[in-house]
């Protein structure tokens, strides 16, 4: 990252746009975030059995229910798998130690790097529901406005936790390493394998209380035309703070 052309302009805006330039260079973690959601729905709507209405969900399809789920994988691969790595990479390789010397602060790359990520996510969760609604007539959100909060809240919980595994690495292979051990039960939690609607009473009630969990159940209440419980928003708002807290306590520039 040149300094010369950070000083040139609005600093904040250079590094947004320096950084929008990186994440597009990067076509493997484009594929991850903004393309496989959506693969995975379509090859899940695919199959004859996930297109009948399951009584299990409440009347639903499976392909249905598997909306929500490929909205919230976008949003962990997103903050687990992807931010993290190139966040400790700048600071392993001491990136944000030089920038502390010039008129860019470090915060201004995290913020870029949140913003990035945070608008990726997002931009897949608009595709999701466009190919859930034109290839399998899957409806789209019938209570608008419950559906954004819970999607906005979504990617500001996903964006805090992988803000915290930033905190947590010191290296690029540490922030892997948690990211994985955090990616699968975040992923369960958010339905990957079963969707939270045919969980069992006891399991569903638990993976209610996790921030993908909680966000599945209040995505699918909007869905339906309901307005999002405010226990899942609120549960989902505490762990963005406690996340977001955690992260700004324990993280380090160097």
């Amino acid at each position: 990252m040149s300094t010369a052309t950070l000083t040139r302009t609005s600093p904040n805006r250079a590094v947004l746009r320096t950084e929008l330039r990186l994440f597009g260079r990067e076509p493997a973690g484009l594929f991850w975030i903004v393309v496989f959601p959506t693969v995975l729905l379509v090859i899940l709507g695919s199959i004859p059995s996930f297109r009948e209405a399951d009584k299990s969900l409440g009347g639903i399809r499976l392909v249905d229910a598997y909306v929500p789920v490929t909205v919230l994988l976008a949003m962990i691969m997103s903050g687990l798998q992807s931010m993290p790595p190139v966040i400790t990479g700048y600071r392993e390789r001491g990136i944000l130690r030089r920038m502390s010397t010039t008129p860019v602060r470090p915060a201004a790359l995290l913020g870029a790097q949140m913003g990035i990520h945070g608008a990726a996510a997002l931009c897949s969760a608009v595709l999701s529901l466009a190919v859930g609604r034109i290839a399998f007539g899957v409806p789209l959100p019938r209570h608008a406005a419950g559906y954004l909060l819970a999607l906005v809240l979504a990617v500001l919980v996903a964006l805090a936790l992988g803000a915290l595994v930033s905190a947590l690495s010191r290296t690029t292979k540490i922030s892997n390493a948690i990211g994985s051990v955090v990616f699968f039960p975040m992923m369960f939690c958010a339905g990957v394998w079963l969707p939270v609607q045919a969980m069992p009473g006891a399991l569903a009630h638990i993976v209610a209380y996790s921030p993908f969990g909680a966000a599945a159940e209040a995505l699918g209440q909007a869905a339906a035309g309901d307005w999002p419980s405010w226990s899942h928003l609120g549960v989902l708002a505490v762990w963005t703070l406690l996340l977001s807290g955690a992260a700004s306590r324990w993280f380090r520039w160097e």
